[in-house]
């Protein structure tokens, strides 16, 4: 049986908790079932989330990303493919947090009082805050995309279970060194606020220090930070780049993929969206898939309970993800990457 263990992710909820306000707030999107569209309004979802004698489940986005947006659409999609095979009714909402600790717990108390069936957030942190806000109802919540469960406290709670695309990062290291044996100094470009990125970078860390190979740490928490941390690895002439599943660094991604190939730099990355915003290279799960299994347990856990299921289960990673169009601007040769998992080729899309 698991055991309910909040006392950190109730500190976590209690600042937020401080500024809390019934008051919509400015900003939050929210795409309602059967319509694929978002706009501005407020958290509290209108009654076309869910039909009588059905269920009514709340996707909650940590933020709005490539990777976040995928894996909403693909579980929104799945639910709608569960509800037509087994005539039940789903209804469904997609909220974002803007990745803000405040906002997301006031999702979270709203979704609740709203009498939703299950929530499922996206990303380590408004997983956290939904754990806080279902404890007392005991509302099933299944995570999706949280690359480190266990760091995060994210185990030993009942109504609690999820999917996690937990990083190989010594995998993504021998990535770059196949590609160029040469290297020897590499920038690890992340964010303090992103818990997923602690454990793969101290592994980063670890695996360059038994190389003999030389690293530059720079951390960033908003766009122009970002921005400015890609400019000084630039400048410091690292030989590469690697930031694990960020989402602060995801974000940014668009702002700086094109100055990184344009200096020779690759940038190796925790996620294919990154790829598909410019990077050049990663090895990770396919987040469509994701989401879809995301969407079976909810299911699952909705029609059985939660007795038997996980703490957390691993979704099978393996594909390797490049950027032809950085790839051509570094003037890089990937074959090697062929013989080192299932390769996927795409181009940069700005989305």
């Amino acid at each position: 049986m698991k055991k309910h263990t909040l006392k950190k992710l109730l500190a976590l909820a209690a600042g937020a908790a401080l500024a809390l306000s019934l008051a919509a707030c400015s900003g939050q999107t929210v795409s309602q079932s059967g319509t694929g569209e978002g706009g501005a309004a407020s958290p509290a979802p209108t009654a076309s989330a869910g039909t009588e004698g059905g269920y009514k489940i709340a996707v909650v986005k940590q933020l709005d990303h490539a990777s976040m947006d995928e894996i909403a659409n693909a579980i929104t999609a799945r639910l709608d493919e569960i509800a037509a095979q087994e005539g039940v009714s789903i209804g469904h909402e997609i909220f974002s947090g803007q990745n803000d600790q405040t906002v997301l717990t006031q999702i979270g108390s709203q979704v609740i009082a709203d009498g939703y069936d299950a929530i499922v957030p996206i990303g380590t942190l408004a997983a956290q805050l939904m754990v806080v806000a279902a404890q007392d109802s005991q509302t099933p919540v299944i995570f999706a995309a949280v690359s480190d469960p266990a760091y995060n406290e994210l185990t030993g709670i009942d109504y609690l279970t999820g999917t996690s695309d937990a990083l190989d990062t010594q995998l993504i290291l021998d990535m770059m060194l196949a590609q160029n044996p040469e290297v020897d100094s590499v920038g690890l470009l992340y964010s303090l606020s992103e818990t997923n990125s602690a454990t793969p970078i101290a592994q980063a860390k670890e695996y360059l220090d038994g190389k003999g190979i030389s690293y530059t740490e720079v951390t960033a928490n908003t766009n122009d930070e970002v921005i400015a941390a890609a400019s000084a690895l630039i400048a410091a002439g690292v030989d590469a780049v690697f930031t694990p599943t960020d989402n602060v660094i995801m974000a940014a991604e668009l702002a700086i993929a094109g100055d990184l190939a344009a200096a020779g730099i690759p940038h190796y990355t925790g996620a294919d969206s990154f790829v598909r915003n410019g990077a050049f290279a990663t090895c990770g799960v396919n987040y469509t898939d994701l989401g879809a299994d995301t969407a079976d347990l909810a299911y699952q856990a909705l029609s059985e309970g939660m007795d038997g299921l996980e703490d957390f289960y691993q979704v099978a990673g393996g594909i390797i993800t490049v950027n032809t169009e950085t790839a051509q601007t570094l003037g890089a040769d990937y074959s090697m990457f062929a013989g080192m998992g299932e390769l996927v080729e795409v181009t940069t899309t700005e989305e």
